[in-house]
């Protein structure tokens, strides 16, 4: 049989997993705080925001293609190329010269973390059974958690005592340790077959999401004609595409996986999930500083809250599968994500922060929940040659839900304002919001503030009403009374093979 065996050694593989995931896990963040530094040096400001779209582009649109590879050659030699890529993209950045090399090379390294985590995922998939991938699981997700918290520190004190390119370096050392450490501890025995690539679906699918996603990313500030043009190469490319799906022989995308019901309404939670999620990290922050007029740290606090509920519902997980079964535990859960949005509701410029923290921490709860059951019912219900095209839709979905949700909060977030601040008002309003001390200077002014908190509002109604969609489509995930139950025999039965 083809899959990844047991004499794996699992905890190393596991720390080897914990260590690559961390690499792109504080990418994110450790750039975000040097970015300032870095256009100060380069110049370019206009480009500003194209050093994450660039990275962001590359590794969403990759994740899919590197799924499938992983199905067809097995899941190392695709992790260790991947993490090959983002090592020569990461060396190339810190060499960079100008911004549109920087660019460039951001792509380079997006096109190599795009294998990251959706193998690595596979992997978890692979050598452990459902009981067991929910504290494995709880693990990787304090990786993350650690990653938002140290990122910034990280980046501000290399930016500071050594030079800003090694931001990007600091990758190099993590990332041969573990290409060498993949190599040496998994083991995987990969049946040898003639394999057609569908490199033309692969094209097509890339060009359909850049389209997608650059029309999402830049749909604020894009000339109407620019983004009609988008829309159509994203409409004739998802066309070719679907058609050159279903005539070849190894499809990227398998429209038959895909359009299964257990796999469309686990992507639709996660996918709607990830929209709510995007706009509580985007908004929240504003509203305790700008409206409620506590401190960035303070902000920083309500949202470490969801950081810390994600990681313990994926912790507690197992138990719970055992307690109440797989779908009790998947509707509870998802009933926790609206249940945490209502607080947002509620909040006034009265309110004590303690209020957005704990709506924070139940929606970061019902995360936890809701994307561990769904990737492990996915992964479970395919067989081995199918669980990297799987595991890897289910992470594309959280992330087209990301870009759609800042895409789609933000517009209801200007449309509130603009609503509620009339003329000079909105523009007085979106110029303090532009200065650094803006929230501050906000917070002091109660007219000022008081179309803010207004407009805010109006968002907040949109991450309760993304977080009742969530709610409903996980109860449409196709959960048997004992299937929590046989999909850990099946997955104990296909670990012993």
């Amino acid at each position: 049989m083809s899959h990844t065996a047991l004499r794996s050694n699992r905890a190393l593989v596991v720390a080897i997993i914990m260590l690559a995931t961390f690499m792109v896990a504080i990418e994110a963040t450790i750039v975000a705080t040097a970015m300032p530094k870095i256009v100060g040096q380069l110049g370019g400001f206009t480009y500003y925001s194209w050093v994450f779209s660039a990275f962001l582009l590359a590794q969403s649109t990759t994740t899919v293609i590197y799924g499938k590879l992983s199905d067809i050659f097995g899941r190392k030699p695709v992790l260790i190329s991947g993490i090959l890529i983002f090592l020569f993209g990461s060396l190339l950045c810190g060499l960079a010269w100008s911004m549109a090399s920087l660019i460039v090379f951001r792509l380079l390294q997006g096109l190599g973390a795009g294998a990251i985590q959706p193998v690595t995922m596979t992997i978890i998939g692979d050598l452990f059974t459902l009981e067991e991938r929910g504290r494995v699981q709880g693990i990787m997700a304090t990786v993350w958690a650690t990653s938002a918290v140290v990122g910034p520190l990280a980046g501000g004190v290399i930016v500071d005592t050594i030079s800003w390119a090694w931001i990007f370096w600091i990758n190099l050392p993590i990332g041969i340790v573990s290409i060498a450490a993949f190599s040496l501890f998994l083991k995987e025995s990969v049946a040898h077959k003639q394999a057609k690539i569908d490199y033309l679906g692969a094209i097509l699918f890339s060009i359909a999401v850049i389209a997608l996603l650059v029309i999402l990313t830049e749909a604020a500030d894009a000339k109407a004609w620019v983004l009609a043009l988008l829309a159509l190469v994203f409409a004739v490319a998802a066309v070719l595409f679907v058609l050159q799906e279903k005539r070849a022989a190894e499809p990227i995308i398998s429209i038959a996986l895909w359009s299964r019901r257990l796999v469309a309404t686990s992507n639709a939670a996660t996918l709607l999930a990830g929209m709510a999620l995007i706009g509580l990290s985007t908004v929240l922050p504003m509203y305790v500083q700008g409206v409620l007029g506590r401190s960035s740290i303070v902000a920083g606090f309500t949202l470490t809250m969801l950081v810390v509920g994600w990681p313990l519902a994926v912790m507690l997980s197992s138990r719970l599968f055992r307690a109440f079964g797989i779908r009790r535990t998947l509707r509870v859960g998802s009933l926790m994500f609206p249940f945490g949005a209502s607080f947002l509701l509620f909040l006034t410029p009265d309110s004590h922060p303690a209020l957005a923290g704990a709506g924070s921490f139940f929606m970061g709860f019902g995360m936890g929940l809701i994307s561990l059951t769904s990737i492990a019912l996915v992964q479970d219900s395919v067989e081995w040659s199918m669980r990297g095209s799987a595991t890897a839709s289910i992470i594309f979905a959280r992330s087209l839900g990301n870009t759609l949700g800042a895409t789609v909060l933000g517009a209801i977030l200007n449309a509130g304002i603009s609503h509620y601040a009339a003329g000079d008002a909105a523009s007085s309003l979106h110029d303090v919001l532009n200065q650094p001390t803006g929230l501050s200077e906000l917070a002091a002014d109660p007219a000022i503030r008081t179309v803010f908190d207004a407009s805010l509002h109006w968002t907040f109604w949109g991450v309760a009403v993304v977080a009742v969609l969530t709610f409903l489509s996980a109860w449409l995930i196709p959960v048997g009374r004992e299937q929590g139950r046989a999909s850990v025999t099946s997955a104990a039965s296909e670990a012993s093979h």
